[in-house]
């Protein structure tokens, strides 16, 4: 099993205030599962949606170029 991030795991690993992190969840901009009360997130999922959104960013860049 994939060793799972907390809240403060995932703000040190992005460089975000905690707060941020849970604005996101609220938002559905970031998924997580809860266990035990405590948001848990999988690295692997993590970086892979911090794919996407880079992904996203260079197709607006290059469709301001065009």
């Amino acid at each position: 099993m994939a060793k799972l991030m907390d809240i403060d795991d995932l703000a040190d690993y992005l460089r975000l205030k905690k707060q941020t992190i849970y604005n996101w969840l609220h938002q559905s901009k970031i998924s997580g599962i809860k266990v035990g009360g405590v948001w848990r997130f999988e690295r692997k999922e993590v970086d892979a949606w911090l794919k996407s959104k880079r992904r996203i960013l260079v197709e607006k860049k290059t469709e301001v170029k065009q």
